[in-house]
């Protein structure tokens, strides 16, 4: 796996670890720069030394060239020497180096490729860190929110219990008052009838004296008392 590669896998590992365990998002949002900010120090290590390879095969390319164009030099000399057989050394010698040249700019071309790619990779990891230290405040407060709401919620559901239970105790004790009230008919029911004698025996208690006296009186009477 490539150096690119390899660090673009642990940084999306972290990210999905993070988002997997964020059961408390203010909390995690800390964890998460911290995360990021060691990523980015291997990034960084990473990127210096991909660059130094850039500028290794540069410098060689260059160095090539240089040789090159030297031979080239030396070929002239030897011209103007009139010596055209070390002329034609030098000139196979700048062929060769010429040659060489062609798989050194390849290897350049190729670290400044992985050069670009990996400066791109810490550029966008630092601007995200930045960014996301700009929203943490942000996020910790609608984290905070959030918490109250739902204790709010909890809250909400625990009065909504409480009336639950007080309508419930009045249907209760609606039930009792007419269990009550059944048991009073049945015993009223059950109870022996009146006695309408006795009622009119009691009306004409008080009057018993006054019979005998009306009956007394009529005896009299009869017998011219």
């Amino acid at each position: 796996m490539s150096i690119l590669n390899r660090f673009a896998t642990i940084i999306k590992a972290n990210i999905n670890e993070l988002l997997d365990r964020a059961e408390d998002p203010a909390k995690m949002v800390d964890q998460y720069l911290i995360d990021l900010g060691d990523n980015l120090a291997k990034v960084k290590q990473e990127t210096a030394g991909v660059m130094a390879e850039e500028k290794r095969c540069q410098r060689l390319v260059d160095d090539n060239k240089a040789e090159a164009a030297r031979m080239e030099d030396l070929a002239k000399k030897a011209l103007y020497a009139g010596n055209e057989g070390d002329a034609r050394t030098f000139l196979a010698k700048k062929q060769q180096l010429e040659a060489k040249g062609e798989e050194l700019q390849k290897a350049a071309d190729a670290a400044k490729a992985n050069a670009d790619k990996m400066r791109q990779m810490h550029d966008k990891l630092v601007s995200d860190i930045e960014q996301l230290k700009a929203r943490k405040e942000s996020i910790k407060a609608k984290s905070a929110v959030a918490k109250t709401q739902n204790m709010v919620n909890e809250m909400t559901s625990g009065t909504d219990r409480a009336a639950g239970a007080i309508d419930a105790f009045n249907r209760m004790e609606a039930k009792v008052d007419k269990q009550l009230d059944t048991a009073d008919s049945m015993a009223e029911l059950n109870s022996a009838p009146a006695d309408s004698a006795e009622a009119l025996e009691a009306k004409y208690a008080g009057n018993t004296d006054a019979a005998v006296d009306d009956e007394l009186a009529k005896l009299k009477a009869e017998m011219g008392l």
